[in-house]
């Protein structure tokens, strides 16, 4: 995938703001959804051009990262990381997948599970209490994985 998307050039296209050039890359009738908030979903390349000029006005210092990459086909996955400042001052940082369709260089679809980064200090026990009702043991290695404050750790590659 990074080789596909840094010959389709998006990532450095993003992080120079150069949206005409963005939107040149995404089909005319692009499909956008984000599988954990179903109301997001939207067709067409002028709601992308919208939200990507709102990113780039509200954060202009925005700057993507391709953590790491697959391709299946004519579907590419990243793990992103994207950071800046909002324009009121307020840290901004996402971390998540996103799997992009590629078909003839366009971008025709995207399923994105990008995330505000949270940057509370909520323990995996409360989480599971709080989304399945029940509080699970708790193992002596809880908490020794990475915070999630500076950049993730990469996984070893196989």
């Amino acid at each position: 995938w990074v080789g596909e998307m840094r010959r389709l050039g998006i990532t450095a296209l993003m992080n120079e703001h150069d949206l005409p050039s963005v939107v040149a890359l995404i089909h005319q009738d692009y499909r956008s959804e984000q599988p954990v908030h179903p109301g997001r979903a939207f067709v067409g390349r002028a709601q992308m051009e919208a939200n990507w000029k709102s990113i780039f006005d509200g954060v202009p210092d925005f700057h993507g990262q391709v953590v790491r990459s697959v391709r299946d086909r004519e579907t590419c996955g990243t793990r992103g990381h994207w950071t800046g400042n909002r324009s009121d001052g307020k840290p901004f940082e996402m971390r998540g997948i996103t799997l992009l369709e590629v078909k003839q260089d366009q971008i025709v679809a995207g399923r994105l599970y990008m995330e505000e980064l949270d940057r509370g200090d909520a323990h995996i026990a409360d989480v599971v209490e709080e989304i399945a009702g029940r509080r699970p043991p708790v193992s002596a290695r809880i908490g020794s994985a990475h915070s999630g404050h500076g950049p993730a750790p990469a996984f070893p590659r196989p």
